[in-house]
């Protein structure tokens, strides 16, 4: 199922056709597909050249490891993730490496190296949705991540799948319209609040 944006103006057609969606056929992604998507993230810009991302990787074709990283997720995540091919768990380093100074941009560029993997994972056909609802302390003492990393989010990777194998509110959510605020409620010239106009 293909969702396309409605865009006002033109945009690229990755950027177009890229959207969330919670309907995942539980087929496994082929490792160097995996490695091409991290590969993807890794060349993403970052503050200083931090590079501050990191990645707990956990493929369908590990099964124990697939069902470590979805029991951190929260339940309603766990509904629809669980069918996709590949779950990732982003964290992110707090501090410069070079001086231990707090990095303020750490989870901007995150989110920068996601979005690479979004795009990459977009042009080869695949579906991600990025969450939010992730159970950081059970991640943290699962994984044994540092007090010096943030836990940050969850991404679910994988193939198109049937959606209506999916709750009837999961089908909504999935068949609902994608919307977005207009240009001049987030783009301002000169004084706060007034709207940029093209």
């Amino acid at each position: 199922m293909e969702k396309r944006s409605d865009n006002d103006h033109p945009i690229h057609d990755l950027l177009a056709r890229r959207w969330s969606p919670v309907a995942f056929d539980p087929r496994p992604l082929p490792a160097a597909q995996i490695a091409t998507l991290l590969e993807a993230a890794r060349w993403a810009p970052s503050c200083f050249n931090e590079q501050p991302w990191r990645f707990i990787v956990a493929s369908r074709d590990d099964a124990a490891a697939f069902e470590t990283a979805l029991g951190c997720l929260v339940e309603s995540n766990q509904a629809w993730a669980k069918n996709a091919s590949l779950l990732l768990l982003t964290t992110t380093k707090k501090t410069f490496t070079k001086n231990g100074k707090p990095n303020r941009h750490a989870a901007h560029d995150v989110g920068l190296a996601v979005e690479n993997l979004v795009v990459q994972a977009t042009a080869d056909g695949l579906i991600v949705h990025q969450m939010g609802g992730i159970e950081r302390d059970a991640i943290r003492a699962t994984y044994g991540v540092p007090e010096d990393f943030d836990i940050l989010t969850g991404v679910a990777v994988g193939y198109p799948g049937d959606v209506s194998a999916l709750s009837e509110s999961l089908q909504e959510r999935q068949n609902g319209a994608r919307t977005r605020r207009p240009l001049g409620e987030i783009a301002f010239v000169g004084r706060w609040a007034d709207p940029f106009r093209p």
